[in-house]
């Protein structure tokens, strides 16, 4: 699995983005024909190599003589499915757009699809975007880690007048998002840059175990003092075994019934939690109680934990991080007798999925383990004839 991780500690905007993994070894004339395909004429994209306090970047600058631009999500959304560009690099540029839209939709109290794009509109965004989803693909990275993200302050310039630094946009796409706050009074990280963070990270947090392989600086535009105005992002192969950094939440309650903790368990995975549980305790004066336990993303533990309070009307939580340590598995789908089951493979088990394993039984009347047992097979000789 190819990972690349993101290191956004002077802030993230589409044109650093696409600078970075350009610099991280992106054929550029490649690049050049593939965003060729998107409906959209008089645009130039410029690249060159410069310096960032002493630290060699790229620069990338969509040169285009468009004016002020009026789209809307639909639009865009319209223009880039149309363009026949791989599916991954599709959905990706879509779920960018689709996060962009939905910040300003609730900036706005406006419906998302019908939302008008003013600075995220323009030819020069949307080549951002899709040329950076088009960069992932080229590099073929299927994970993406992105580590805490620098936000400015005080006031900027936008085509609705003078605003707060961080925009309400770039607020709105972060939501849940680790951010950190740095003494600069510029626009550091961007509604574009932020959006790519909301919609593409699969995870948050430091460099991930990996073997790197390549690594590239994305330039902002300006030139700062205090720090390097560049993007960081380095590319690698996951090791069999990677250490995830993930948050226990847990609580003690000794006045719910079994009915009422099973439900805070099914609500708990609802909101993201990776896993949860019930232990038997007992508490004082000997009462039997159960402990209330979820595991989360860093970055989820205020919406989880706000559940776990909710459903089990606790005063409050615990919580103490864990290491957990995951071998990489990949899932494939098995249509057996007219079924679709997917099957967990790992590089020591395949296990069909409990789930499909039950629909396809309860459709074929059959006992579950057997049919997970069948499939199984059958992923067995699928895999060897491949």
């Amino acid at each position: 699995m190819t990972a690349i991780w993101i290191h956004p500690f002077n802030g993230i905007a589409g044109d650093m983005t696409l600078g970075a993994l350009i610099d991280a070894g992106v054929d550029v004339e490649q690049l050049r024909t593939d965003l060729g395909r998107l409906d959209v004429d008089g645009w130039e994209l410029k690249v060159e190599k410069i310096s960032r306090n002493g630290i060699g970047a790229t620069n990338v600058t969509v040169e285009t003589n468009e004016g002020h631009s009026h789209r809307t999500a639909g639009d865009i959304i319209t223009l880039v499915e149309a363009a026949g560009l791989p599916t991954r690099a599709t959905d990706r540029a879509v779920a960018v757009f689709t996060a962009l839209a939905e910040a300003e939709g609730k900036i706005h109290q406006a419906d998302p699809a019908s939302v008008h794009f003013h600075e995220v509109g323009g030819i020069d965004a949307i080549i951002d975007v899709v040329g950076t989803c088009l960069c992932l693909e080229a590099l073929d990275v299927d994970r993406i880690v992105v580590a805490p993200v620098a936000m400015g302050q005080g006031i900027a310039k936008s085509a609705h007048g003078k605003i707060p630094n961080p925009a309400p946009a770039t607020v709105a796409l972060l939501e849940g998002v680790p951010v950190k706050g740095l003494d600069v009074r510029v626009e550091l990280t961007t509604p574009t840059g932020a959006a790519i963070v909301a919609a593409l990270a699969d995870a948050f947090g430091p460099m991930p175990d990996m073997v790197i392989s390549a690594s590239g600086f994305g330039a902002g535009d300006n030139e700062l003092d205090e720090h390097p105005n560049v993007l960081h992002v380095v590319l690698g192969e996951g090791v069999a075994h990677s250490t995830e950094q993930l948050v226990v939440l847990e609580v003690n309650i000794d006045d719910l019934s079994g009915e009422y903790l099973a439900h805070a368990v099914t609500q708990l995975l609802a909101a993201g939690a990776l896993d949860a549980w019930i232990t038997p305790i007992e508490m004082k004066h000997r009462r039997p109680a159960a402990t209330v336990s979820a595991l989360v993303e860093p970055h989820l533990i205020e919406p989880v934990g706000d559940v776990l309070l909710k459903e089990t009307g606790s005063l409050g939580y615990r919580a103490h991080g864990v290491d957990r340590r995951a071998i990489d598995r990949t899932i494939e789908v098995v249509t057996f007798e007219g079924h679709d089951v997917r099957v967990k493979v790992t590089t020591n088990t395949a296990k069909a999925e409990f789930a499909d394993v039950i629909r396809a039984a309860v459709a074929l009347d059959r006992p579950a383990r057997q049919v997970a047992a069948d499939v199984e097979a059958a992923w067995n000789v699928q895999s060897t004839n491949d």
